[in-house]
């Protein structure tokens, strides 16, 4: 099954900075070799369902593994079995309802 998620993994007990665990994060989702694009609060990423979760178990594992002793994530998910929908078509749609105005 086809899914695409927006990911937002929030490490706790760090420090106020948590950039070096969600770049460690980050890597991991690029090596995944999935279709992802990183945002201000979080990254969407789609792909076949369990190799998305075993991304976001993987991400836990390393930022776990840099000494974050606690983790908390938000995941929204949708999945579609009445057609196939890419991330890209959910942003083109609504742009094409807006006259291509951004």
């Amino acid at each position: 099954m086809h899914v695409i998620i927006d990911l937002c993994v929030v490490p706790l007990g760090v420090g106020v900075s948590v950039s070096p665990q969600i770049a460690a994060c980050q890597r991991v989702i690029q090596a995944s070799g999935l279709k992802h694009q990183m945002h201000a609060y979080g990254t969407n990423i789609e792909g076949p369902w369990d190799e998305v979760m075993a991304v976001v178990k993987r991400c836990h594992e390393v930022v776990h593994e840099m000494g974050a002793p606690r983790i908390t994530t938000t995941i929204k998910l949708g999945t579609r079995t009445d057609r196939e929908q890419r991330m890209g078509d959910k942003v083109t749609s609504v742009e094409e309802k807006l006259g291509g105005k951004e």
